[in-house]
């Protein structure tokens, strides 16, 4: 009655991915200026967390199973995968939110001071 759908479970599993492509970068670049204005384990917990099975699981379904990673065209895979989804749309989002936030704050002239 319900099919052949016993293996078709772990696609739940690319839907965030799919998400995390066009709006990952706006994501973690918001957490990043959320670090840089307040201080605490918080901001960092969540910016470790949020993006952890958006890029979890393309990471590791291109890693698995290890022995293969002596094949040139897997690691080509394995490491377009890590620069693209951990570097791409995950690090560089969030250094840039971080970097432009710190610098303004540290650059904008105080007010009331004389």
């Amino acid at each position: 009655m319900t099919g052949d759908f016993s293996d078709d479970w772990w696609v739940l599993l690319l839907f965030p991915v799919a998400l995390w492509v066009p709006f990952g970068p706006f994501i973690m670049g918001t957490l990043g200026v959320w670090c840089a204005r307040r201080p605490g384990w918080r901001p960092r917990l969540g910016s470790v967390l949020v993006p952890l099975e958006p890029v979890g699981f393309p990471v590791t379904h291109t890693m698995l199973p290890l022995d293969d990673l002596d094949d040139p065209i897997q690691r080509d895979d394995f490491l377009g995968v890590l620069y693209v989804m951990v570097l791409g749309t995950t690090a560089l989002p969030w250094l840039l939110g971080y970097g432009i936030t710190r610098v303004t704050r540290t650059l904008r002239p105080r007010r009331g001071r004389v």
